[in-house]
């Protein structure tokens, strides 16, 4: 194990930017990673504490050795305890890191692991989130996705056997920081959102976090579809139809592409000279409507069903069993996970009695980002949201203190 540690040390002091955490003289920070091209290109992506993102060739950052040079400020390397790792979930062995900020940084710090949406790459490679976790003095536990980087395994999104990964991963980290931290709980994005309520008692979590996340169950693709429609200047009436199209996808899907054709036969002769029937997108709705009957047979349950999830997750199920404090932030302009039925069921939970906050970004998509947006719809990501990744460490650390940007706590 020293080794290895010894191995990345030497790895990072070739390279002309390393990757990790800086702070400035004002305590502020900045993270470096590297990106797939970085070889190639010799640009590092870089992110502020405050949202902002670019390249290190883009004139805004300078990398000198272990200091980052912003605008002639100088950022300091943060000099973490890095411990590489290989653990069993199962039958499978999973790649993982542990990244410990100093211990001048305050007493005993939390523990977070960090819980993947449904990216394919190494997240030990290059998640960013654990280092600006890090950064705000927080240990933070990465792993590989199975089926990613160097974990066994096959990738799939499967929740439950998700949720059992991050459990062993949960295990695993509070092993190797034994002694070295507070309190532990989970860090979830995006589909993380689903896998990390399903692991928190198995994990035995102190907390969870969930950024952009949905409480909808997989087969529930309407909020996507009526997100799309109303933008395009539709109604409640075009809203009802299109709920009758989504019922009849969801079924295909859920007898995996076996039966269910019948129904959606009926829906589309009825709706497809409508104008706004080729407007239908969502998760998977607009990808079958697009598609024959005999290409579905011959070729749905390949191009759509392969990856081993269960259609009928029991999101909401799943979340009443959570019994510890939890914190879902949601980005009010999220095409991907639109966020009012996600927000309207939290605060069903909320008043039914489990401890939840609720915070909302104004003008944001999926990622916490903002975006410019052309006549067409197109958008273009500008920034990750200003005070979100503050919000995100303060809260783990059981201390908020708003503002943060422009977010909102919604009361109950």
């Amino acid at each position: 194990m020293l080794l290895s540690v010894i191995a990345l040390a030497a790895q990072a002091a070739a390279l002309p930017c390393q990757p990790g955490a800086y702070t400035g003289p004002d305590g502020r920070f900045m993270v470096v990673m590297e990106r797939p091209d970085t070889a190639q290109t010799g640009a590092w992506r870089w992110w502020a504490d405050d949202g902002r993102f670019g390249l290190t060739n883009d004139g805004s950052v300078t990398c000198r050795g272990d200091t980052l040079d912003v605008k002639n400020v100088a950022y300091k390397k943060i000099a973490v305890r890095l411990t590489p790792t290989k653990f069993r979930s199962g039958d499978l062995t999973l790649n993982g890191l542990l990244i410990e900020p100093p211990a001048a940084w305050g007493k005993k710090p939390p523990l977070t692991v960090l819980v993947h949406g449904s990216e394919r790459y190494s997240a030990v490679k290059a998640a960013s989130y654990p280092w600006i976790l890090a950064a705000q003095g927080i240990s933070a536990f990465v792993y590989d996705k199975r089926g990613t980087g160097e974990s066994q395994g096959t990738y799939n999104q499967n929740f439950h056997a998700l949720a059992g990964d991050a459990a062993a991963a949960s295990k695993e980290a509070k092993r190797l920081a034994a002694g070295r931290y507070s309190r532990f709980g989970l860090l979830g994005g995006s589909q993380g959102g689903w896998v990390a309520p399903r692991a928190a008692n198995d994990a035995g979590a102190d907390f969870v976090a969930i950024g952009f996340g949905l409480l909808i169950d997989p087969l529930e693709d309407p909020p996507q579809v009526a997100a799309g429609l109303p933008e395009a200047g539709y109604g409640a009436d075009v809203l009802k139809q299109a709920r009758e199209i989504t019922d009849a996808t969801g079924n295909v899907m859920a007898e995996h592409f076996k039966q269910g054709y019948a129904q959606l036969a009926a829906v589309k002769a009825r709706y497809s000279a409508q104008p706004w029937f080729a407007k239908i997108k969502g998760e998977f709705t607009g990808d079958l409507l697009a598609l024959d009957e005999a290409t579905l047979r011959r070729e749905g349950a390949a191009k759509f069903d392969n990856l081993e999830l269960d259609w009928r997750y029991d999101a909401m199920g799943w979340l009443r069993k959570v019994k510890v404090p939890q914190l879902w932030v949601v980005a009010a302009g999220d095409r991907e996970a639109p966020p009012q039925t996600t927000v309207d069921r939290l605060q069903t939970l909320r008043r039914e009695g489990h401890d939840i906050a609720i915070v909302r970004f104004p003008d944001t998509d999926h990622g916490m980002v903002e975006f410019t947006q052309d006549a067409k719809g197109e958008r273009t990501s500008t920034r990750v949201t200003d005070g979100y990744f503050r919000l995100l460490g303060d809260w783990i650390k059981g201390r908020t203190a708003p503002p943060y940007g422009r977010s909102e706590f919604l009361s109950k």
